[in-house]
């Protein structure tokens, strides 16, 4: 079945609609989840909640547009809410930047994390805001009408704000971070 005709299903108090769209958004949900709150067991508290929330809802939800932005606006509210309330943010981007393939030595997976750990904490230097576009567009790859779709803005938003971001995160690396330029140029 198709995603429309699962989310209407579902929509109708249909469970077993239900759980194909939560598989195929789950991953995606814990990882922007994860991603805000650097945190595995509070992200997938999170993600619960957001399946949750999303099922007792979703008889709001118009199932002509995709599921997968509304599912990650309402984590994202949560994760927002959740980290103000707690006072921390912890760091675990870090997974985000390791590569796919193993590193081939020990001394090429320590670059590796190092890397990863300085572009981690660029990243953490920006506001909440362009930290959510940059996580959305760049580490979960959604489309600008995603990104928009996500965070309840205009997709013209979405591209001012991913290249200020972007900008800032330039500065940052350059201010704070200036080996990973120089790696970043050897490579």
């Amino acid at each position: 079945m198709d995603e429309p005709t699962l989310i209407r299903r579902a929509a109708n108090g249909d469970a077993a609609a239900w759980e194909p769209l939560v598989l195929a958004h789950q991953q995606a949900v814990f990882r922007l989840s994860y991603l805000l709150l650097g945190d595995p067991d509070e992200a997938d508290d999170i993600a619960q909640e957001t399946f949750l929330r999303a099922w007792k809802y979703l008889h709001r939800f118009d199932p002509a547009r995709p599921l997968r932005p509304w599912l990650l606006s309402i984590a994202s509210r949560l994760a927002s809410n959740r980290r103000r309330s707690a006072g921390r943010y912890a760091a675990a981007l870090a997974r985000a930047f390791r590569s796919q393939l193993p590193p081939s030595s020990v001394e090429e997976k320590s670059l590796r994390q190092t890397e990863a750990d300085g572009l981690w904490k660029a990243v953490q230097a920006l506001n909440a805001s362009d930290q959510k576009v940059v996580y959305l567009r760049y580490f979960l790859e959604l489309s600008v009408a995603e990104t928009a779709q996500a965070l309840q803005i205009a997709e013209g938003t979405v591209k001012s704000r991913s290249n200020r971001a972007l900008e800032k995160l330039r500065k940052i690396i350059q201010r704070d971070f200036p080996l990973l330029l120089k790696d970043m140029t050897h490579e």
